[in-house]
C-alpha cells in the first residue's frame, strides 16, 4: 500500500476525486483506496480546502516510491500475546487507561478483574444529569468517578502528541465499539459525550464476554504487600471490605482519586508532587469563533476550534486546553463544598457556544500533597463565591480585564448548570493566577480576533486538567516501592488525555503479558 500525502481538495469537492488525482500523480490505475488523514487548510478564508493523505493499492509499488509525497505504508494490527499469568490481574479504575488495559488483558485470556468505584455509565449518567438540574452531588458517581472516567463527559477529543505504536489499534477498537468511523482519519478526531456512552458500554461488555469481571461501586481501599511484592488488594463494596488475591494491580484511578493517593502514600508507595494547571473556562458564541477561523460558519467543516498559548515575560505560560466547539461548561465536582468546571460537547457540536479551559501552570510549595490542597482551596473558594449552592462564579471577560465585578450578562449566555453567579473572580483566584490570565487573554486576542471580546464569559474554576501527583514507576512500569503494582494513566501522572491514557493502558498490559510469556518459555 502506498500513501500519497498533501493532496488538496476544495471543501465542496467530493472525496472520490482523490482517486483521479492519485491516478494522475502515479500515472497508473488505482485498485483500491481509503482516506488516511484529513485536515483543514484555512490560511485563505476565501479558498478553504481539505488536505488529505490517501492510501492506495497499485501494481508495482516500488517504482513509485521515488516520487515526492509518496511513501510505503504497512497495515499492522495489534494482537495481544496469549496470557501465561498464574493469577488474575486486577485493574483499579475504568477510565481510558483502565478500559484499554482490561480489554488487552481480556483479549489475551487473562480474565482481568476491574474495580471501579463509580457506577456503570447508564446509572452514572442519571446521577450527573440530576446534579446538573439542581439535585445533590453523588461523591462516587459524578463527572470524575464512574465507568469511562472523566473523559466520558467531555468532548471526547482524541488529538494527541504522542507517537504510540498502539494508536491505530485504539482508534480501530473505538470504532468497533461505537465511535464514529471518521476518527481513524480526522486530523483532530472527537467522539462526543453522546457517542462515548455507547462506546464505553460496548467495550465493557466485550471485556466480560472474554472472561473478565467489572465490579462497580467497588473502591480500592488497601494493598497487601510482603517483602516489597504485591500479594493482594482490599476493596469496599456496599459498605463491606473484601479481599482479592493478586500479584498484579494496574492502578488507573484517574487524577481526582485524592483518597486513593492518600491510602497509597500511607501504605509506603512512593510518589512526588508534579506541575499541573488551574484557571477558568471561557465561553464565546460559536459563530464568532467560526467567523474568526473560517470567515463564516462552514457546514462542510463543522464548528471551528482553536488552540492558543501566550508566553509571559516572567517565563510563565497561559494556554487553552480541552476546547469544546459547540459545547457547554459542566459542573464537574467530586467533593462536597468544592466547585469544579469542565467542558463537554456532543458529537454534532451543535451548541450555541464554544468553550475552553484557560489555564496557568502551577507547582505549589510543600509536601507531596501540596497540589491537592491548592486545588481543594480554589474549589472551596469558588463554591463559596458562587453562593454555596453549586452555582459557579462567573464574570464578563471585559470586566475581568478591568478588575471590576460583573453585574449583568451580554450576548453570551453561560451554559453551566445549575447556573452562575456574577461576581469578581479575583475573590477566588490567587492574584498571580488572575494577573497571568489577564495577560494571556490580551495576548490571545491578538492571535484570534474576538477572543478577548468584552461579552465573552469566564466561569470558575478549572482545577482538574491533570494530576497534581506522580506515582513513581521504573522502566518495567512497576512502582519503585512495590513489585506487581503498575501506576498507569493520567491519575498516576503518565498521560494527558484520552488517547495517551488509553495507550499507557495498552502498553502496560502488553508489557505484563510479554514478560509472563518470556518467563513461561525461559
Amino acid at each position: 500500500m502506498l500513501r500519497l500525502s498533501n493532496i488538496g481538495l476544495g471543501i465542496e469537492e467530493p472525496a472520490e476525486r482523490l482517486v483521479l488525482l492519485a491516478e494522475k500523480k502515479l500515472n497508473t490505475k488505482v485498485l483500491s483506496w481509503n482516506v488516511a488523514k484529513r485536515s483543514v487548510d484555512a490560511r485563505k478564508k476565501d479558498a478553504l480546502k481539505f488536505v488529505y493523505s490517501v492510501d492506495v493499492e497499485v501494481k508495482g509499488e516500488e517504482r513509485f516510491l521515488s516520487l515526492p509525497g509518496v511513501s510505503r505504508v504497512e497495515e499492522k494490527s495489534y494482537v495481544p500475546p496469549k496470557s501465561a499469568l498464574e493469577q488474575r490481574p486486577v485493574i483499579a479504575g475504568f477510565g481510558p487507561a483502565g478500559m484499554f488495559a482490561a480489554l488487552t488483558l481480556a483479549q489475551a485470556g487473562a480474565r482481568p478483574v476491574v474495580l471501579e468505584r463509580g457506577k456503570a455509565v447508564e446509572k452514572r449518567k442519571k446521577d450527573i444529569q440530576g446534579f446538573w438540574k439542581g439535585g445533590s452531588l453523588q461523591p462516587e458517581s459524578n463527572v470524575q468517578f464512574g465507568e469511562g472516567g472523566a473523559g466520558t463527559f467531555s468532548d471526547g477529543k482524541l488529538t494527541t502528541g504522542i507517537k504510540s505504536p498502539f494508536s491505530q489499534h485504539i482508534l480501530n477498537s473505538m470504532v468497533r465499539f461505537g465511535a464514529p468511523e471518521e476518527i481513524v482519519w480526522q486530523n483532530k478526531p472527537h467522539i462526543g459525550t453522546d457517542r462515548l456512552e455507547t462506546m464505553v458500554k460496548n467495550l465493557r461488555q466485550e471485556v466480560i464476554a472474554l472472561g473478565g469481571e467489572v465490579l462497580f461501586e467497588s473502591k480500592l481501599t488497601g494493598l497487601q504487600i510482603e517483602k516489597g511484592k504485591l500479594q493482594g488488594v482490599l476493596f469496599e463494596h456496599q459498605g463491606t471490605v473484601q479481599e482479592l488475591q493478586t500479584d498484579c494491580l494496574i492502578l488507573a484511578v484517574g487524577h481526582s482519586a485524592r483518597d486513593t493517593f492518600t491510602m497509597l502514600y500511607d501504605t509506603g508507595v512512593m510518589m512526588e508532587k508534579k506541575p499541573f494547571s488551574v484557571g477558568v473556562r471561557i465561553e464565546h458564541l460559536q459563530k464568532k469563533i467560526d467567523l474568526a477561523q473560517y470567515g463564516a460558519t462552514v457546514p462542510q467543516i463543522g464548528a471551528a476550534d482553536y488552540k492558543l498559548v501566550t508566553h509571559l515575560q516572567n517565563g510563565d505560560g497561559v494556554y487553552t486546553f480541552c476546547m469544546c466547539p459547540g459545547g457547554q461548561v459542566v459542573a464537574a465536582a467530586s467533593e462536597e463544598g468544592g466547585l469544579v468546571t469542565n467542558g463537554m460537547s456532543h458529537y454534532a457540536r451543535e451548541g450555541e457556544n464554544a468553550n475552553s479551559a484557560l489555564l496557568v501552570g502551577v507547582l505549589p510549595e510543600g509536601d507531596v500533597f501540596a497540589g491537592v490542597r491548592f486545588q481543594r482551596k480554589l474549589e472551596q473558594d469558588a463554591y463559596s463565591l458562587g453562593g454555596s449552592n453549586w452555582k459557579a462564579p462567573a464574570q464578563l471577560t471585559g470586566d475581568f480585564l478591568k478588575s471590576i465585578p460583573s453585574r449583568e450578562l451580554g450576548e453570551v449566555s453561560p451554559t453551566y448548570r445549575p447556573g452562575v453567579t456574577l461576581c469578581s473572580l479575583d475573590e477566588c483566584l490567587p492574584k498571580g493566577i488572575a494577573d497571568a490570565l489577564r495577560l494571556g487573554i490580551l495576548g490571545m486576542g491578538q492571535q484570534l480576533k474576538g477572543f478577548d471580546a468584552y461579552d465573552s464569559v469566564l466561569t470558575g474554576v478549572e482545577t482538574r486538567s491533570s494530576s497534581p501527583v506522580r506515582i513513581l514507576r521504573n522502566e518495567q512500569f512497576q512502582s519503585v516501592s512495590c513489585q506487581g503494582l503498575y501506576p498507569c494513566g493520567e491519575g498516576a501522572g503518565y498521560a494527558g488525555g484520552i488517547m495517551s491514557a488509553a495507550a499507557d493502558g495498552v502498553r502496560i498490559a502488553d508489557y505484563i503479558l510479554n514478560q509472563m510469556m518470556w518467563k513461561e518459555t525461559e
